[in-house]
């Protein structure tokens, strides 16, 4: 289940850079803290934010996220800084990998 869609209105959050909180349902109705370190599944390649990669935060500033667009898209955006240490705007669609299983974030 897309995780966005199951949590508690306003509870999603990013702290410290890279921890990923919110007040997740669970199938039986329930809700439950739950949260996730973005930090072991997303990387900075040169200034562009990539899956299955650890350690984006090191190199980030200005992480946060928002939920954007009709779709209600949950977007994480930071300024990622590249080899040469000047920093791109970048985002990334988290429900493209992380999930809601029973009330805990899962990344696929």
């Amino acid at each position: 289940m897309t995780f966005h869609y199951s949590a508690e209105e306003g509870s999603i959050r990013v702290d410290d850079n890279h921890i990923l909180r919110a007040r997740l349902q669970r199938a039986d109705g329930e809700w439950q803290d739950a949260e996730i370190d973005l930090n072991n599944h997303i990387g900075n390649d040169n200034g562009s934010f990539f899956w299955d990669g650890e350690n984006f935060a090191d190199s980030a500033q200005d992480v946060h996220f928002t939920i954007e667009g009709d779709g209600e898209v949950p977007v994480l955006r930071a300024t990622l800084l590249n080899e040469d240490g000047e920093g791109i705007e970048r985002d990334l669609n988290l429900s493209e990998r992380i999930v809601n299983n029973d009330g805990n974030f899962l990344f696929n």
